[in-house]
């Protein structure tokens, strides 16, 4: 220290033993109070030890108020740097009452401090008795102590790992006061029990998010492994697109360009033409390939099982859910969904799916928890969709929003070229699993195959070859002849129409009766919900809506 009384221009160094008006701190004054502040640092550390993460906030917040009081100061606080060590935050503070606390959402910019900062930075300890210590160049750190109301103050950093992310911080406000080297010691004892207690609770934290991501990526992989044990045994026909027609060399074009994207796509065509298989491919040449694709077929599930099936549920979501369950899109995440007869989606769960694949996120049945997952979309149909948005069975934002790549699959009529091939796949497919050898099929049978209109499509043929295969005894495999449908004198039906007429038989023999035993859904074999479903989809009135 100068003669004047003011500090060092290079650092601010603690002062020789200090006075007051002439008088020695009380602190250091003797043997009992030395052993005194030990005995208090001691018991503030025990206090520490073993310390749940939980509560490690509300004790510093305890532990800053006993140094005050005990020092006999005015207040304390302890301040994090950023990552960036920009800025530097107050996470704790206490004052003395009747004192302005000072607000712990402040942040002090590297701007207020300039002087101070980088010695901070570089690990030295900066303490001042009066305001008037700091030298010229460090009037700007001067006045942002003075704006704290500071008058005399040690400010002591704390290292973690090797690097300066803490900052302890005693001051005195209504007047100045000296600080003697073993209350700077002492302190910094103490500032090394909090930031420990800290970096503790950080480390737990972290380590509790790891344990939930594992815990996550457990449920997941077993999710997963039940979806492939419950579709292992599915049938999904030849491995590869099998053709050299015009058309399905378009197929193929599209699904190349179309692969390497994470675009969703909408496979459109008739029932039987491979639509699965395409998808499958598309998912194969993709960067997801690694992962499962999971396949969902709106055709064959209950109404009212689709949305816990494809968003899953909390235990106790609703009656009879005994078991939490993993939805598919979160079985799905980082990989592929296959959503097939997509048109057969409830109106009530289009919106939903819809905000699925414009924000990537959904909540479980019985959770009001926000889940994000990264999900590549696949549907199909055999529906015309256009037809359905029209007649308002389908939205339309979800029909754009599915159809950004459309691939139109060709019925087998239109490849005919491509039968002989399929029919070679599909003989050699049965004659491993079955044990026989076909050197031939005879040209007749090929003749007549192409002849054929085909409308269950490339299933319908594989069936027919099956079913020759079973019968064949011999090395030449003859196929018998297709009929086609017998055209009949009255107009022909779609499927949909017979089906409407067929409900509104059961309807009017069980008096517009739909639940319980002998009901319509009984006879049907359908949950009464999916009949509830199938009247509304169908413009069909029920018992209530008529009136009887």
């Amino acid at each position: 220290m100068k003669e004047n009384g003011a500090i060092e221009q290079d650092s601010l160094k603690p002062p020789p033993p200090p006075s007051l008006n002439g008088q020695i701190h009380p602190i250091v004054t003797s043997l009992e109070e030395q052993l005194r502040f030990e005995k208090f640092i001691s018991e503030l550390s025990a206090k520490f030890v073993n310390l749940p993460a939980a509560e490690v906030d509300a004790w510093i917040d305890q532990g800053l108020q006993q140094v005050v009081e005990f020092l006999d100061i005015d207040r304390s606080s302890l301040m994090q740097f950023s990552e960036d060590q920009e800025e530097l935050l107050i996470i704790h503070v206490y004052a003395r009452p009747g004192l302005p606390p000072i607000p712990k959402i402040r942040i002090m910019e590297k701007s207020f401090f300039p002087w101070v900062r980088p010695k901070i930075l570089r690990g030295e300890t900066l303490c001042f008795s009066s305001l008037d210590e700091f030298p010229p160049e460090a009037k700007t750190d001067r006045d942002s102590y003075a704006e704290f109301n500071l008058k005399s103050n040690i400010t002591m950093p704390l290292s973690i790992g090797g690097f300066v992310q803490y900052v302890l911080s005693v001051g005195a406000v209504i007047e100045e006061r000296t600080w003697h080297p073993e209350v700077v010691a002492r302190l910094r004892l103490i500032g090394e029990v909090f930031v420990n207690a800290l970096d503790r609770k950080k480390r737990e934290k972290e380590l509790h998010q790891r344990l939930e991501e594992i815990h996550q990526l457990k449920e997941q992989a077993e999710a997963e492994n039940l979806y492939l044990r419950e579709s292992i045994t599915a049938e999904f026909g030849p491995g590869e697109i099998v053709g050299q027609s015009p058309a399905i060399r378009k197929i193929l074009a599209q699904v190349n360009k179309v692969a390497a994207t994470n675009s969703t796509v909408l496979i459109e065509g008739e029932t039987g033409v491979g639509k699965e298989l395409i998808a499958r491919v598309i998912h194969n040449l993709s960067a997801r390939k690694n992962r499962v694709m999971v396949t969902v077929n709106f055709a064959t599930l209950p109404a009212a099982l689709i949305e816990s099936e494809l968003f899953g549920r909390e235990s106790g979501a609703y009656t009879g859910a005994l078991s939490k369950q993993i939805g598919r899109f979160e079985i799905a995440d980082g990989s592929t969904i296959f959503l097939d007869e997509i048109g057969e989606l409830p109106p009530e769960l289009q919106i939903k799916l819809l905000r699925v694949l414009q924000e990537g996120e959904f909540e479980r049945l019985g959770s009001p928890k926000e889940i994000k997952v990264d999900v590549r979309v696949i549907a199909a149909t055999n529906r015309d969709l256009t037809e359905e948005v029209r007649k308002g069975n389908f939205r339309k934002d979800l029909y754009y929003r599915l159809r950004v790549f459309p691939i139109q699959m060709p019925p087998l009529r239109e490849r005919r070229e491509d039968i002989p091939m399929l029919i070679k796949v599909f003989v050699d497919e049965f004659g491993k699993k079955m044990g026989k050898t076909i050197q031939s099929v005879s040209r007749k049978s090929l003749e007549a195959l192409q002849r054929y209109s085909w409308p269950g499509n490339i299933r319908e043929l594989r069936n027919v070859v099956e079913c020759a295969m079973i019968n064949c005894s011999g090395s030449k495999l003859n196929i018998p002849l297709q009929k086609e449908p017998v055209a009949n004198d009255y107009p022909l039906q779609t499927l949909e129409e017979m089906e409407r007429k067929y409900i509104l038989e059961v309807l009017e023999k069980t008096d517009w009766r739909i639940k319980g035993r002998y009901g319509a859904a009984e006879i049907l074999g359908l949950n009464p919900s999916t009949l509830y479903f199938k009247m509304k989809k169908m413009n069909i009135p029920t018992r209530e809506d008529k009136g009887t």
